[in-house]
C-alpha cells in the first residue's frame, strides 16, 4: 500500500447523498478479486449510456456527458467530494478498489457508511468527514470554479483551498499512522514482529506442554480405549 503524502489534487464534486456501493461499482463487476482494473467501471451506470459487462472495452462505449467524471476538468481528479452516507449498501470491498484504481486518494463527505469507511483505510484511501455546512461551501466553490484544487496534509490534519483557507479534520491516531506509513492492519501488526517473537518464546518456556506434539501411544490413552480410537470428549456443563 502506498504511503500517504501531502498532495494537491483536483476535486470532483458529486452533490448527492446515499450513494451506495452498487452505484460505485455495479454487481456484474464483482467476479474479480484482483483489486485492480475497476477504475474504468467506477460509477459505470452513471458514466456510460449503455450497459457494461466485465472485460468490455470501455474506450468505445458511449459516455454520459452530464456525469462529472466525463467532464474534462475532472478526468484527472484525485479528491472526491460528496454528501452524506456515502458508500452505503452492501459491504463489497470492490467499491474502494474502484475509487482507488480511478485515482482517488481522498473522499470528503458529511458521513460514510461504517463498513465502507473502514475499507477505505485498508486500501490507502483517506475518508474525511466534515460538517454539512462546510461540505455545502466546498461544493459551491468547486462548481463555480471547475478544476479547482485542495491540498491535503494528513500529518497536520488540514485541508487548504486555493485561497489559502484552512479546514481542520479529525482522524484516529492509529489510522493516521497506518496511512502515513502505507500499512494495512496486517502490516501494522508486523511492525511488532520482534515483540511477538519474544512473547512466543517466553510462552513456550512457561507452558511447554502447549507446544509439545501429541503422543497417541497406548500408554498415554485412557484405560480401556484401543490405540487409534478417538478419545471421548467430556460433556459440557
Amino acid at each position: 500500500m502506498e504511503a500517504f503524502k501531502t498532495f494537491t489534487g483536483i476535486v470532483a464534486p458529486l452533490d448527492r447523498s446515499n450513494v451506495d456501493t452498487d452505484a460505485i461499482i455495479p454487481k456484474q463487476f464483482l467476479k474479480s478479486i484482483k483489486r485492480t482494473g475497476f477504475g474504468q467501471n467506477l460509477f459505470d451506470e452513471w458514466r456510460y449510456l449503455d450497459h457494461g459487462e466485465p472485460g468490455q472495452d470501455c474506450s468505445n462505449r458511449p459516455l454520459n456527458p452530464d456525469f462529472v467524471l466525463n467532464q474534462k476538468p475532472y478526468q484527472q481528479a484525485t479528491i472526491f467530494l460528496t454528501r452524506s452516507n456515502f458508500g452505503c449498501g452492501s459491504s463489497r470491498e470492490h467499491a474502494p478498489w474502484a475509487l482507488l484504481d480511478f485515482g482517488f486518494r481522498v473522499i470528503i463527505a458529511e458521513s460514510f457508511a461504517d463498513i465502507f469507511y473502514n475499507n477505505c483505510f485498508k486500501n490507502g484511501i483517506l475518508p474525511i468527514t466534515l460538517p454539512a455546512e462546510t461540505i455545502k461551501k466546498l461544493l459551491a466553490a468547486t462548481v463555480k470554479t471547475p478544476g479547482s484544487t485542495l491540498t491535503i496534509n494528513l500529518t497536520e490534519q488540514e485541508i487548504t483551498d486555493s485561497r489559502g483557507d484552512v479546514i481542520p479534520f479529525d482522524i484516529e491516531s492509529f489510522r493516521k499512522d497506518a496511512l502515513l506509513k502505507g500499512l494495512d492492519e496486517i502490516g501494522m501488526t508486523l511492525t511488532y514482529e520482534k515483540e511477538i517473537r519474544a512473547f512466543e518464546n517466553k510462552h513456550k518456556k512457561a507452558q511447554p506442554w502447549l507446544f509439545s506434539p501429541i503422543n497417541s501411544s497406548a500408554s498415554d490413552l485412557p484405560c480401556g480405549i484401543p490405540e487409534g480410537s478417538p478419545i471421548p470428549q467430556g460433556k459440557r456443563r
